[in-house]
This record gives C-alpha cells, sequence and structure tokens, in this order.
C-alpha cells in the first residue's frame, strides 16, 4: 500500500525501518511530553526503550547496508546526492545515537564516573530530541532519493 501511495521501489525492509524509525520519533516527542508532565520514570523507560531499538535496527540493517551501498564509494561519489545523503545521515545519526546512549548512561545508571555523568539533562535531552529529528528529516530524504525513482528521473 505505502509502495503504491509513493511508487518506490523499496525492499520492505526499507520500508519496515522508515516506519520503525517515524515511530520511534514520535515516540520521542510523546517521552518528552511525559517529561513535562512530571512523568518522570515514564519518560526514562519511553525515550531508553527508544534509544536502545534504534541501536538495534542501526547495527542489524543501516549499518550493513551503509558497507555494502556507500561506504565503497566515498569520497570518490560524495558529490552525488545518493552518497552525499546516506553519508549526512550516517555522520550525523553516529553522533546522536552516541549522544542518546551517553545521556542514557549518564541519567539513567551509575556506570560512568561521576566526573563524566551530565548535569544540566534538559540540556541534553532537548539537544538530542533536536538532533533525532535532524537525522530522522535526512533519513525520509535518504529513502526518498534511494527508493523513489520518479522524482529524479532526467
Amino acid at each position: 500500500m505505502i509502495e503504491a501511495f509513493l511508487e518506490t521501489v523499496a525492499p520492505r525492509a526499507a520500508n519496515l525501518v522508515l516506519f520503525l524509525e517515524i515511530a520511534m520519533g514520535i515516540g520521542l516527542l510523546l517521552g518528552a511530553h511525559l517529561a513535562r508532565k512530571k512523568r518522570f520514570r515514564q519518560h526514562a523507560w519511553c525515550q531508553s526503550a527508544i534509544v536502545l531499538l534504534n541501536l538495534a535496527v542501526v547495527a542489524v540493517m543501516m549499518i550493513p547496508s551503509f558497507r555494502v551501498h556507500v561506504l565503497p564509494r566515498i569520497p570518490a561519489k560524495l558529490g552525488r546526492a545518493y552518497y552525499a545523503l546516506a553519508t549526512t545521515h550516517g555522520a550525523f545519526g553516529t553522533i546522536t545515537e552516541l549522544a542518546g546512549l551517553y545521556v542514557l548512561l549518564s541519567a539513567g545508571t551509575s556506570l560512568l564516573p561521576e566526573k563524566l555523568r551530565i548535569t544540566k539533562y534538559k540540556m541534553w535531552m532537548r539537544t538530542v530530541l533536536v538532533l533525532w529529528w535532524v537525522v530522522l528529516l535526512l533519513g525520509m530524504a535518504t529513502y526518498t532519493r534511494w527508493y523513489v525513482p520518479h522524482l529524479f528521473r532526467k
């Protein structure tokens, strides 16, 4: 159904990843809403589950795809949108996921030494949320460039 609407040539796995990432982005907004309502325990569970689910999606789906389709063509083809979008998405996504994991470890556990833990949670969490949405939009642009060919016919 989505394929017919978008006229994509995307494999089912790419459609699943797109759906999951959009759902996770919405979930992060809902988790932020929980924090605003001072429901911090539910907020922590929501955000932590999403960061960890995203780590699994990245490890199982995105890294292998990037290694096969993009990495062998860097830097020679970075001037082409197909590779530039995916590379930008991957770079920002890596930074954002690592920042999310850092917030999770710092705010939710005592695994990090005291001097490595953050103290301004709100700033960190809001920054990661904004970055997550930038990465999501870059991912949607990458999906469109890769799998919606009628938009890019010459």
